[in-house]
């Protein structure tokens, strides 16, 4: 363990083996963090907050603060981080709210650039990357492997389905189904994510029923209804478009046009 003697450590504070924390970082009572963890210096961690291991936070970070929602009251909400994720300096990750499921919680191996916002009752997957100054409003979900170009935002309650990719400056105000990339404000479908899943070793044959089904929602002129029928019986025999199945079924602000 290597804790900079200016650090200020709440002796309540649970600290694991082998942990990092740099000078100046403020690290509060309900606070805890995972062995080989490291807490870069000015960083601030404080609330409810559970930090896995392997983590990297870089300087300046603050982790675990109250909500940006004048609703809040104090209540004893939560901030629950993974294993194995950069959060790069000056982003901001909050405590959830009662209102929710009262935890913001951010999954394993997330790559999270300078500055990005992650708010209140949040829900982030695995393996994402959020390029800098990405910024999710409360309540937004994102599935495992999503890509927010930098300046994304996300309106309050969406989701994004998991491999979907949006370019830098998207303003979302409805869900991404996944698989599919997103651009433009407001943002509208561009696409599948084809280079992403071949580098996750997606085969030619799933992405092609990946395009089609894309086609079958934007391109065939098939309303929504039938175009989730077909969707939903081409992933009989496709196990890959089972994705769309789940996240239609969790949709709460209808998908992006």
């Amino acid at each position: 363990m290597s804790i900079h003697p200016t650090a200020l450590i709440d002796p309540a504070a649970q600290i694991d083996t082998d942990v990092e924390i740099g000078a100046y970082a403020v690290i509060g009572p309900h606070v805890s963090v995972g062995k080989g963890s490291k807490i870069g210096h000015h960083t601030v961690v404080e609330g409810h907050t559970r930090i896995g291991e392997n983590n990297t936070v870089f300087p300046f970070a603050s982790l675990g603060q109250a909500p940006q929602d004048k609703k809040y009251a104090g209540e004893e909400t939560r901030l629950e981080i993974g294993n194995g994720n950069t959060i790069r300096e000056f982003c901001t990750l909050n405590l959830g709210t009662v209102q929710d499921v009262g935890v913001t919680r951010v999954g394993d191996d997330n790559w999270i650039m300078a500055y990005v916002h992650i708010a209140h009752d949040c829900q982030v997957g695995d393996h994402c990357i959020l390029a800098n100054n990405a910024t999710l409003a409360g309540h937004v979900t994102l599935g495992d492997w999503v890509v927010l170009g930098g300046l994304t935002a996300l309106h309050q309650f969406c989701h994004v389905g998991a491999h979907a990719m949006t370019a830098g400056g998207s303003i979302v105000v409805q869900d991404i189904p996944p698989y599919v990339m997103a651009a433009g404000n407001h943002a509208s479908p561009v696409g599948i994510n084809s280079e992403g899943l071949k580098r996750r070793g997606y085969s030619a044959e799933a992405i092609k029923a990946i395009r089609m089904a894309y086609k079958q929602l934007y391109r065939n002129g098939l309303s929504f209804d039938d175009a989730k029928a077909q969707i939903a019986k081409g992933s009989e025999t496709v196990t890959e478009l089972a994705l769309f199945n789940e996240f239609f079924a969790r949709t709460t602000r209808g998908i992006i046009r």
